[in-house]
């Protein structure tokens, strides 16, 4: 990572998304940190960045969410090792993997805007993996924020040739969700205890989960939460694929094949029966509903502060016009 880092500091070009989108399709690994950092802070460079990569083929998501602690960063870093094999046989995708994506979202300090990095010292043992990246992420300036940012991210990612990312959430309130929407396959991860089990059905998980991970399983209770997932799951909707559970320890490594096989067999029902394509279509028509809501946002911001804003404010107050009066006069007909 060093190396790719000096790299892109002494090399022309390195503000220029096209330039650096080139590179990093030739597995410059300094040229795509820099181009996820675009995607990061907004703006017109971010734009360029989608508009480079927006056509070219995605790659398979698969989203780690639940609760702080439960093990999901010690159970990616064991689910990128197994997942570098490649794809079980009748799952589309090459065997073995050439490149793996992991993107860890972390909270955004509201002070300096920066990134807590703790799920990559959880994952040193891919740090210097040349198929291996490992990238933290926050988003600092994004129009609309996270739910934008991870798409444009993963499409980069799958732009610049990774076939696989894996995404982790810190499992804080609607970051979850929103990965989750973000995602092929998504995991959430519990421990023993029913502590875990009632945070997802309060954080609407159990709706949009396509696995559920017990992880730390060696320790009692595993059993028990097995069963009331099952239940909870017998009370749900009826759908069409019905998540399957899986027993993990991550520490050591057990459960981790069966795992990648469970999230194997999502895919293949996905594939075989047109989920995959319809998925990411109604993602794309949520995705294009939220640019322009934060684009009505934003100038909305902008006609704030305009003189006309601060006119009709003076009539509102004076009785002179209405709320929906003075929106027409400030919006025109429409």
């Amino acid at each position: 990572m060093t190396g790719g880092v000096a790299l892109e500091r002494s090399s022309p070009g390195r503000g220029d998304p096209r330039t650096l989108f080139e590179r990093a399709r030739r597995k410059d690994r300094g040229a795509l940190a820099r181009l996820l950092s675009f995607v990061e802070e907004g703006g017109e460079r971010s734009r360029a960045v989608a508009r480079l990569s927006y056509r070219a083929e995605e790659p398979y998501v698969v989203g780690l969410t639940g609760a702080p602690g439960v093990g999901k960063s010690t159970l990616g870093d064991q689910l990128v090792s197994v997942a570098l094999s490649g794809w079980p046989e009748g799952v589309p995708g090459p065997a073995p993997l050439d490149q793996v994506a992991v993107l860890a979202i972390d909270p955004t300090s509201p002070f300096s805007g920066g990134a807590i990095l703790g799920d990559r010292a959880r994952m040193q043992r891919h740090a210097t993996d040349p198929a291996v990246f490992i990238r933290s992420m926050a988003t600092r300036g994004h129009l609309g924020g996270l739910a934008l940012a991870v798409p444009d991210a993963l499409r980069l990612l799958g732009a610049v040739g990774f076939p696989v990312a894996v995404v982790e959430t810190v499992g804080v309130g609607q970051v979850e969700v929103e990965v989750a929407a973000a995602s092929d396959t998504t995991v959430v991860v519990v421990t023993p205890g029913w502590g875990d089990s009632l945070q997802a059905a309060k954080a609407g998980l159990l709706e949009v989960a396509d696995l559920f991970v017990i992880n730390k399983a060696d320790r009692p209770g595993a059993s028990e939460a097995a069963r009331d997932l099952r239940q909870m799951l017998s009370l749900g909707t009826e759908r069409s694929w019905t998540p399957l559970i899986v027993e993990t320890v991550a520490a050591t490594g057990a459960g981790i094949e069966e795992l990648w096989d469970a999230v194997a067999r999502h895919r293949r029902h996905l594939t075989e029966t047109g989920g995959l394509g319809a998925k990411r279509a109604e993602r794309v028509a949520t995705e294009l509903k939220k640019v322009l809501s934060a684009v009505f946002e934003r100038r909305l911001d902008e006609l704030a502060g305009s003189p006309g804003y601060a006119a009709a404010l003076g009539d509102l107050a004076a009785g002179r016009c209405d709320p929906y009066e003075a929106a027409d006069r400030l919006l025109g007909p429409g």
